[in-house]
């Protein structure tokens, strides 16, 4: 499918003239609306996430100060069988990531059986040797994914990529359903959606149920790096949401292997912490000795099973996009099936085939590094210049296996309010999964980003990309929904 002729979600190939069936309300509501009016309540909302402080800033750009994340009016929407079939591929795609994280840091059968090659993961820089031989409480690793997914057609949903370190963006997809439900009641009087304000309730819930044995009533932290982290203002919303203590690693201490909070009435013994701080901050006795981020001898509490760290240490090897490139294999391995939610094709530029096929066709694939994010360190082929596509090519001869290679897929497009008014931008999809001691859960929505540049691909906030609310439809049928009870009914 060539980029200009992607799938749109809302009108499916009726040319902006008509709905998909069962979608027809949104339709009619893009058109009655005046342009004027959905303006004047995007600037409505994007004042709101200002005052409330809802902002991000960009690593690396020193110059720019602290921005909102641009938020676009005009909802994206699934229906409900699409959403059972999202749901039943994330569900077990989430478990095999559980699975190869307990297996590489465990008996590393995966690796002994060929499956994965074993220099792919040992000399990964995301593995993480103190995490070898470490079983968390309860055996689960990865507690909150991020599953990116692209569409390509009615029909057609692609794994994009996997985030299983310190998953972000959850705060947006509430605040952005806060804003829609104030500002759009209109519509959700004609649609049943299915309600997202239970994912703090949800996250409070997983934190509880992962607790080590033995601890009756437990206590939950959040830690985070600081208020100058970008997602600060996330880790501080969920804190507060959840009614647990946010905390730095200053005000953490270990004693005989045990975590405490210190409070003004004395010491607390902590037994969860959700990280927002990476691997190589947690700890300064075990990983960076500088680092004033973490908690001197948080490991070896960990070790000893006297506290669980969500996500557990060393998940970020199952971000790696050359992991991800076996993840079809790894879901066969584990789950004894094919995968529901298909890879990308992928081309994995260590192997010689692969970087030959990859250097002859630049302009027409994008390149990741393998441990990437937020849009860094990639090449969008077709929207390359010359100049661009000369440079990759030497930096990908000097070092192939750092990068891998993927088609550019016609990413589908929603209805989008840009200055020229509503015109189609492409989008992804990140759900988040809570994995917890008895069962697996996903939220009835996700955070829909948006690229807001006419053409391009590249959804990332820091790559100039926004995001719209994602309703997720009631009924087994698009259809049914208009007749079921309204938001919140």
């Amino acid at each position: 499918m060539a980029i200009g002729a992607a799938f749109d979600e809302l009108w499916g190939g009726g040319g902006g003239t008509v709905a998909r069936p069962g979608f027809e309300a949104l339709g009619a509501w893009v058109k009655d609306t005046p342009t004027a009016e959905l303006t004047r309540r995007q600037s409505a909302a994007e004042a709101a996430f200002r005052s409330l402080g809802i902002t991000f800033k960009v690593y690396g750009d020193e110059q720019a100060g602290e921005r909102i994340i641009p938020f676009d009016i005009v909802p994206r929407i699934f229906a409900a069988d699409e959403w059972q079939r999202l749901s039943a591929g994330l569900e077990q795609r989430v478990r095999a990531l559980n699975a190869f994280v307990a297996d590489v840091y465990g008996p590393r059968h995966i690796l002994n059986d060929g499956i994965v090659p074993a220099d792919v993961v040992l000399s990964n820089p995301q593995f993480c040797i103190p995490a070898a031989g470490a079983v968390p409480p309860h055996g689960i690793y990865t507690h909150i994914c991020g599953i990116d997914i692209v569409r390509t057609g009615p029909d057609e949903f692609f794994v994009l990529e996997d985030n299983a370190r310190t998953p972000s963006g959850v705060s947006y997809m509430l605040e952005n359903r806060e804003a829609m439900l104030r500002l759009c009641p209109e519509l959700f009087a004609k649609l049943a959606v299915q309600p997202i304000d239970v994912y703090p309730d949800l996250l409070r819930d997983t934190l509880f149920s992962v607790a080590p044995r033995g601890a009756h009533d437990p206590v939950c932290v959040l830690l985070t790096p600081g208020h100058y982290n970008s997602a600060f203002y996330e880790h501080s919303f969920l804190a507060d949401s959840m009614g647990i203590e946010l905390v730095e690693g200053r005000d953490l201490e270990v004693s005989d292997d045990l975590v405490w909070m210190r409070t003004i009435e004395g010491r607390v013994r902590v037994d969860v912490i959700y990280r927002r701080v990476d691997d190589a901050y947690l700890d300064p006795l075990v990983f960076n000795p500088h680092s004033g981020l973490g908690v001197p001898g948080l490991m070896a509490a960990y070790r000893a099973g006297n506290v669980t760290i969500v996500n557990a240490p060393g998940t970020g090897i199952a971000d790696d996009k050359a992991i991800y490139s076996f993840m079809p294999e790894i879901v066969r391995y584990y789950m004894g099936e094919d995968a529901l939610l298909p890879n990308v094709e992928t081309f994995r530029c260590r192997e010689p085939e692969a970087l030959a096929y990859t250097l002859d066709h630049l302009d027409q694939l994008v390149v990741k590094l393998v441990d990437g994010s937020g849009g860094y360190g990639m090449l969008v082929g077709p929207t390359a210049s010359k100049a661009e596509v000369a440079e990759f090519r030497a930096v990908l001869i000097a070092e192939p296996a750092r990068y891998i290679a993927q088609p550019t897929l016609a990413l589908s497009t929603v209805p989008t309010l840009t200055a020229k008014g509503l015109a189609p931008r492409h989008v992804d999809f990140r759900p988040f999964v809570l994995s917890g001691a008895d069962q697996v859960t996903i939220v009835p929505g996700g955070l829909t980003r948006v690229a807001l540049d006419e053409g391009s691909l590249v959804v990332n906030s820091s790559q100039g990309g926004g995001t719209k609310d994602s309703l997720i439809l009631v009924g087994s049928k698009p259809e049914e929904a208009q007749h079921a009870l309204p938001y919140g009914g």
